[in-house]
């Protein structure tokens, strides 16, 4: 039986959510694998909408066992409030195994990324603020505290002290701030301890002998394709990898037990925060797709910034994920236009390029070069098949498709759990 990677073939917010839940009945593990409270995923089961931020969307699946993998950084307080309020709704929460090996966001975190990007004034990056980055260096700088560091005091104690030791000098001497007292962040930390502790566990062992006994493990992407620390639009990016390999690494399952890779892509474009965006409208089209589209960020409410699809991004995933499928999200949205253009290559100076620049400076000053579609005007939110939709619908899949050089397996067609057309089944 397979393993699965399901990420964001574009900047994030793409409807990952409603993709992993449509898998969620049909698979025994879900398992994010980077990324922190940053991240949000909207699912809709009935008429009931849930907001998840930390927990994998596997959750609101009966028989599903959740999992937040070490490459996640967990901060214990949202952890506990997202748990506390599936509870109150009534979603069993029992299954949840979190590694030990993830890394915790503190209190100290989070003042660190809000006095950076303060600091940074018009060159900020856009941070949620959640003390993710800073979070995620402390990991790189072998200061970070993990999770299992709440069971011995003695060691969370000397990490806690190392971290604060460089940390309160910069927040003293550079942004005029009062030192923080390692005693009391060691003392919130352990009142975390207890509630965690049956959750923890060695997740790598627990998943790698899951698929060895034939068991469906999905793994889920935070964020997106073109935010990844390493592949995407540096420096305006998030600070782990969301893209395919980083599933590997952020859950201890090698690459070579991963048999299929699903990229979700939205029918146009969003993205949130500073950086560049080729395709992005300041104009009622840029508008209609915010309104219509309910473009507002899960996790940080703030508005999406609205583009036409970019085909050379999609390009660009299918290359650096290895992807085997797509699922088209929010297909819907796009009823109603007379046409609809599509960015099938960028204007760079005067050339015609259809690849991502690999400089950040042909990136900033890449204009879209538009081929355009006719659209349609008929509901398509009742549609079951690919036949059921209109013509032009289907050819402006069909043309997203061969652009985007992987095959569309899956079509949203509305926010349900149900509105959702299968092509080709993801198992």
């Amino acid at each position: 039986m397979p393993a699965l990677v399901l990420l964001g073939a574009q900047w994030g917010d793409e409807g990952k959510g409603k993709a992993t839940d449509l898998l969620g009945g049909s698979v025994d593990y879900v398992v994010r694998y980077q990324g922190g409270n940053n991240a949000g995923h909207t699912v809709v089961v009935g008429d009931q909408k849930y907001a998840l931020h930390l927990l994998p969307s596997g959750i609101l699946s009966p028989g599903c066992i959740p999992v937040i993998g070490n490459g996640v950084v967990v901060d214990p307080a949202v952890l506990l409030s997202e748990l506390s309020g599936l509870n109150e709704r009534g979603v069993d929460t029992s299954k949840l195994l979190i590694s030990g090996n993830a890394h915790l966001i503190t209190s100290y975190h989070t003042t660190m990324d809000k006095v950076t990007e303060r600091f940074l004034g018009s060159r900020k990056i856009g941070t949620t603020g959640r003390g993710i980055g800073p979070t995620y260096a402390d990991k790189i700088n072998r200061v970070g505290i993990r999770v299992q560091d709440l069971y011995d005091e003695s060691i969370l104690t000397q990490k806690v002290d190392a971290a604060l030791d460089f940390k309160n000098q910069i927040l003293a001497k550079l942004y005029n701030r009062r030192a923080i007292e390692s005693g009391k962040i060691v003392e919130e930390l352990l009142t975390y301890a207890d509630q965690l502790k049956p959750y923890v566990s060695d997740t790598t062992l627990v998943l790698n002998n899951a698929i060895d006994e034939g068991k469906v493990v999905l793994f889920e992407g935070g964020q997106g394709t073109l935010l990844d620390v390493d592949h995407g639009t540096y420096p305006f990016v998030t600070s782990s990898n969301p893209t395919a390999g980083g599933a590997c690494t952020g859950s201890g399952v090698g690459p070579t037990k991963i048999s299929r890779v699903i990229g979700i892509l939205k029918a146009y474009t969003t993205r949130v925060g500073a950086g560049p965006f080729p395709t992005e409208l300041f104009d009622e089209d840029g508008e209609a797709l915010r309104r219509i589209g309910g473009e507002r960020g899960v996790t940080t409410g703030r508005d999406r910034r609205c583009g036409w699809f970019d085909a050379v991004i999609s390009r660009y995933a299918t290359r650096v994920n290895g992807l085997t499928d797509f699922f088209l999200t929010k297909l819907d949205v796009l009823t109603g236009w007379e046409r609809i253009p599509v960015c099938v290559a960028y204007e760079i100076d005067g050339r015609r390029v259809e690849e991502l620049p690999y400089s950040q400076t042909d990136f900033h000053h890449a204009k879209p070069v538009y081929e355009y579609l006719p659209g349609w005007s008929e509901d398509i939110t009742k549609a079951k098949s690919f036949s059921d939709l209109p013509k032009n619908a289907q050819a402006y899949v069909k043309a997203l498709e061969e652009m985007s050089g992987a095959p569309v397996s899956a079509i949203g067609v509305g926010p349900g759990r149900t509105e959702t057309i299968e092509i080709n089944s993801f198992l």
